[in-house]
């Protein structure tokens, strides 16, 4: 039979990160707001509404000019995009944010689910983006197949 697990308060979790050596510091100019951070990667966790265990107001991502950054997938490479930088995502830096997001979510009691336990899952999806396709252009006329159709009466 399964062991339940009694999950962690708000306090317990930040004692939990200080103890694995986690940088555990209030968020300047916001109340009841943490940043923690580990490997090069930070989140921001406040308390859970709920009044138990924590909730996450930044996901977890690198930070890179004192901001962190979240993954972004163009399709052809990733990158790490923050409001002011965007940086390749290198093989180290995913590991580091892979790292750190799996850690953090085990002190959490976050739900771990499979397809992010097998890497890096990206924020923003941007690939296979013609700029303004998606947009409502107007009417382009009938297609070719369509005119000629009615014209050929058949071959």
């Amino acid at each position: 039979m399964p062991k339940k697990v009694k999950p962690l308060t708000y306090d317990e979790i930040l004692a939990q990160l200080r103890t694995l050596k986690f940088d555990v510091r209030e968020v300047p100019g916001v109340a009841n707001q943490v940043q923690v951070s580990k490997y090069g990667a930070a989140a921001v966790l406040t308390r859970a509404k709920d009044g138990g265990g924590a909730a996450f107001v930044t996901k977890p991502g690198l930070v890179f000019g004192g901001e962190i950054a979240h993954l972004l997938d163009r399709g052809f490479q990733k990158f790490f995009k923050s409001k002011h930088i965007e940086l390749p995502a290198t093989a180290d830096r995913l590991k580091a944010e892979h790292l750190f997001a799996e850690e953090l979510r085990e002190v959490t009691g976050e739900v771990s689910l499979y397809n992010e336990a097998l890497g890096s899952v990206s924020d923003e999806y941007m690939y296979d983006r013609v700029k303004g396709r998606d947009t409502d252009a107007p009417a382009k006329g009938r297609a070719p197949w369509e005119s000629a159709a009615g014209a050929s009466g058949g071959h």
